[in-house]
């Protein structure tokens, strides 16, 4: 239970940290975010099981979308060659 609630406290910081105006794109925010969502996002999925921890996934990818857009990009690059 308590990885659940610390899954919506995150999700809740990081959506208020996306409204709240940046210099540099909310690109700090977002590594900082990723640097605890993805421990968390593990320590949810071993407490509650894989459909729990994809639909934690699922909310994070749609709040840190550029990272993930990014990410795709360049992986598409490197698989392409």
């Amino acid at each position: 239970m308590i990885p659940v609630v610390l899954g919506l406290i995150w999700l809740i910081v990081a959506n208020v940290l996306a409204m709240v105006p940046s210099n540099d794109n909310h690109w700090r925010r977002a590594y900082i975010l990723i640097a605890i969502g993805v421990p968390l996002l593990g320590w949810i999925t071993a407490v509650n099981g894989p459909l729990v921890g994809l639909l934690y996934l699922a909310a994070g990818a749609s709040v840190l979308r550029w990272p993930v857009i990014y990410l795709t990009r360049w992986l598409r690059t490197k698989l392409a060659r």
